[in-house]
C-alpha cells in the first residue's frame, strides 16, 4: 500500500475505547492493593493525566518516601488483573471502522496514550481496533505527554518507513490531548461529548462527537 505521508496519533481511552469510567476503577483498586490506603481520586487535577505519574504521585503522598521505577510494572500487571475480571470493553461509535478507513487511505497510524502498554494493548485487542504494539507509545516512558507523544511519531516513521511526515494530526478527548497538541505544534482535533465545551474554549477548532464521520473529513482534507 502506498502511504500518503500523513500521520494520525490516537489517544485510547476516551477517544477510541469507551474505557474511562471502567479504568480509573481499575487504577484506584490497584494502587489500594498496593498498600495505598487513600487515593487522591480527583485526576484532572494531577499535574500529568498517566498512569506513571499516578502511582507516583499517590505512592509518595502516602508513603511519604520516593518511589521506584520497579513499582510500575507491579502497578500494571494489577492493572490487568483487574481488567481482565471486567465485561470486554467497547468501542467508541465509529472507532474501528474509521482506523480501518484512513489505513485504506494510505494514512499512517499510531497511538500514544496516557495508560501503561499491557493494559493499551488489551482495550484494543477487545475493541478489536486494528493495531500494533510497535506503535503505541505510552506513559511507561514519561510522566509527561509530550515525550510519549513524539515517540509515537519516530514509531510510526520506522514501522510505515516514511522519512518525515508532511502532516500530523492529534486525535484525543482530553484537555491534555488539545495542550500537548498545542506544545507540539501538531494539528489537534477533538472527539466526544465529555470534555468539548472546554476544548472549543481552549481553541480547538476540529470536533466531532464521535469518530464516524472522522476518517472522511481526513481524507477530503
Amino acid at each position: 500500500m502506498k502511504h500518503n505521508k500523513k500521520l494520525i496519533v490516537f489517544d485510547i481511552d476516551g477517544t477510541l475505547t469507551d474505557s474511562l469510567s471502567v479504568y480509573h476503577k481499575a487504577v484506584i483498586k490497584s494502587l489500594k492493593m498496593m498498600g495505598i490506603k487513600e487515593v487522591d481520586t480527583n485526576f484532572s487535577n494531577y499535574k500529568y493525566h498517566t498512569d506513571s505519574y499516578t502511582v507516583k504521585f499517590n505512592y509518595e503522598n502516602y508513603f511519604k518516601k520516593a518511589y521506584t521505577p520497579t513499582l510500575l510494572d507491579q502497578f500494571e500487571n494489577l492493572i490487568m488483573d483487574e481488567l481482565k475480571n471486567h465485561p470486554t470493553i467497547a468501542e467508541i461509535n465509529g472507532a474501528k471502522k474509521c482506523v480501518d478507513s484512513l489505513l485504506k487511505a494510505g494514512f499512517s497510524i499510531a497511538f500514544a496514550t496516557g495508560s501503561l502498554p499491557k493494559p493499551a494493548i488489551l482495550k484494543l485487542q477487545q475493541c478489536n481496533i486494528w493495531h500494533h504494539k510497535s506503535l503505541i507509545a505510552t506513559s511507561k516512558i514519561s510522566f509527561a505527554r509530550e515525550p510519549f507523544v513524539l515517540r509515537s511519531i519516530e514509531m510510526a516513521k520506522k514501522y510505515f518507513n516514511i522519512s518525515a511526515y508532511d502532516k500530523i494530526y492529534s486525535v484525543g478527548d482530553g484537555i491534555w490531548d488539545l495542550q500537548t497538541a498545542q506544545r507540539l505544534n501538531l494539528e489537534f482535533i477533538g472527539i466526544g461529548t465529555r470534555s468539548k465545551k472546554e476544548l472549543l474554549e481552549l481553541g480547538c477548532k476540529t470536533y466531532f462527537d464521535d469518530l464516524t464521520e472522522l476518517s472522511q473529513f481526513l481524507i477530503d482534507n
